[in-house]
């Protein structure tokens, strides 16, 4: 059973940045792919990024430019976040699977097996 906390979360203005951190219970992130997604309140929870085994990354389009997913060190997976706008707003939510030898992210939540308990990002305007 893998856990994953995250945390980094936070109130910036409009334009701010904000770096996610997500720390796994045992050094999985190697053989582990990993993904961020987040849930606004009265929205159904979205993919954010991705990061694959072989580090291949993924984003969705609104986020291009603006964040960057990387691997820190064998436990740990960060999500830095430049020029946030308040529809960035949202629960941030870091999840993994296993995955070694597979260097496609994945981008759908059914993809993954485990998830965090989430961090909450605010941007005001």
């Amino acid at each position: 059973q893998v856990q994953l906390l995250e945390s980094g979360g936070g109130l910036v203005e409009a334009g701010g940045a904000l770096r996610l951190s997500c720390a796994a219970s045992e050094r999985a992130h190697s053989n582990y792919a990993m993904g961020w997604f987040r849930q606004a309140p009265g929205k159904e929870r979205e993919f954010v990024a991705a990061i694959s085994w072989s580090d291949d990354t993924l984003y969705t389009d609104s986020v291009k430019g603006r964040f960057t997913i990387s691997r820190d060190s064998e436990n740990m997976v960060s999500l830095q976040m430049n020029s946030l706008k308040p529809e960035d707003t949202a629960v941030y939510y870091c999840a993994a699977r296993f995955a070694q030898g597979i260097e496609t992210p994945f981008s759908l939540d059914w993809h993954y097996d485990y998830w965090g308990q989430g961090t909450q990002v605010t941007v005001s305007s």
